[in-house]
């Protein structure tokens, strides 16, 4: 939620009240893994206070313990400068006092191992620095994918983080495998100029530092107020009956829903109450078999293992006397006399059978029309025979007699210089000459043969 509209109100200056950035947070949800500290708003001095504080860096993204001498005067939603290996960073003071204790209990921190501790109160400088880091980190984090696909490493990096004095940057990286990143640490420190830090982190906390929106609509459980991820299996699907799709169930980290834990002891608690071996019930009717349970309603539907089209709904309680009928050897008549009557379904489901009440108009399809296949062969150039009465062959030689198939039998003739019977410049038919012309060759040869011989 965005401070101009923030949920706790505002002061007489019109500073949103719980807001650690003062009002001047830009990003629209100050609400990543904040936390309120109660306490330090009822104004009661704590006689058990400690000089520990939270601190949190980049929106929360990670979070730490410090230090807090009491000269120094700060107090929760401060912005302070506090030490590092080598520098400082810039963080905001999250919790202080008796909720810190409580805070460190959780983690599992001993105050023994709270070495650091906080330096000053930030000032103008180390905002406008820290500002300037922020801005420089997408940057890097484009570069630093660059030089890594470059260097063929299978590894995604995930998140740069800039250390408040710039001296230092941190790179998120998620991989399968080990990865020697020995050189590719050398190359980011030539081309960044800061000292290098590679770690290693999962898919949930890559998607709780780089936040999004779930299929609720609401921001991330991981990115807002979910700091320890709990085993989520398929067992917790398969317990509240759902169905179990790999795509559906598992969240923007590919790994399954936290939120699927949520609801579990619920479902566990009322499962009490129903039969655990029950999913065949013997009749003299036939073989009923459990189809569906509905836990919260306190329904078991069954079925005839012969018939599958009846169903019949059951309360538990009437199933828990089948089953013991069925111990003392007896079968009931049938499971109609066991079911819900229709008066009892619609006081449970809480709906009306509008089964006929309601018609759909006639679906319409459009139907496609099948080409007939014709037996004719197309005339072409591909050799094909033409049909009967349709090509200029047919009409020229249609005064010889016969049809076209018992011409195509007979033998070629040879062409004359003037095809079709063509007519010449006087007007004879120059197609009887040349057969003329042929007969008496014939006639010269056969008689030049035999004088030969």
């Amino acid at each position: 939620m965005g401070c101009k509209s923030c949920g706790t109100g505002t002061d007489e200056n019109g500073v949103p009240r719980g807001c650690g950035s003062k009002g001047a947070c830009g990003t629209g949800s100050c609400n990543k893994m904040s936390t309120y500290d109660w306490l330090a708003d009822l104004g009661i001095d704590d006689p058990y206070a400690t000089n520990i504080v939270e601190v949190s860096f980049k929106d929360g993204a990670s979070k730490d313990f410090f230090h807090a001498p009491r000269e120094l005067q700060v107090f929760t939603g401060d912005n302070v400068a506090v030490e590092a290996k080598n520098g400082y960073n810039i963080g905001r003071i999250t919790l202080s006092g008796e909720l810190v204790r409580l805070q460190m209990k959780k983690k599992r921190v001993k105050e023994s191992k709270v070495t650091d501790s906080v330096l000053r109160r930030a000032n103008q400088r180390d905002m406008e620095k820290l500002a300037a880091a922020r801005e420089l980190e997408k940057e890097t984090l484009v570069r630093a994918r660059a030089i890594a696909r470059s260097s063929h490493l299978n590894m995604k990096i995930s998140d740069v983080e800039y250390q408040g004095d710039c001296r230092k940057a941190t790179i998120y990286y998620t991989s399968d495998e080990r990865i020697d990143f020995r050189e590719l640490v050398r190359q980011y420190s030539h081309q960044f100029r800061v000292k290098i830090e590679m770690r290693q982190i999962g898919p949930r906390v890559e998607s709780a530092r780089l936040g999004g929106i779930g299929s609720c609509g609401r921001e991330l459980c991981c990115s807002t107020w979910l700091s320890d991820f709990k085993p989520v299996n398929t067992a917790a699907a398969r317990y509240q009956n759902i169905a179990i799709n790999q795509t559906k169930l598992s969240g923007q980290c590919g790994r399954l829903k936290c939120c699927l834990n949520y609801e579990l002891d619920t479902y566990m608690e009322a499962m009490e109450a129903f039969p655990k071996k029950a999913d065949k019930l013997r009749t003299e009717a036939g073989l009923g078999i459990l189809i569906k349970t509905d836990i919260f309603k306190g329904i078991m539907y069954y079925t005839y293992k012969e018939n599958r089209g009846a169903l019949f709904p059951i309360p538990v309680a009437k199933v828990h006397d089948i089953i013991a009928l069925n111990k003392a050897g007896q079968k009931p008549e049938s499971l109609k006399a066991f079911q819900l009557y229709e008066e009892e379904t619609e006081e449970i489901f809480g709906y009306e059978d509008v089964t006929g009440a309601v018609e759909l108009p006639a679906e319409k399809r459009s139907k496609r029309r099948r080409k007939k296949k014709s037996g004719r062969r197309p005339s072409g150039k591909s050799g094909n025979k033409p049909s009967a009465g349709k090509t200029p062959e047919a009409k020229t030689t249609g005064s010889e007699g016969g049809s076209p198939a018992k011409r195509s039998r007979r033998r070629p003739k040879k062409k004359s210089a003037n095809q079709g019977g063509e007519a010449s410049a006087n007007g004879q038919n120059t197609g009887r000459k040349s057969r003329k012309s042929r007969r008496g060759r014939r006639k010269k040869s056969g008689g030049q043969g035999d004088k030969k011989d």
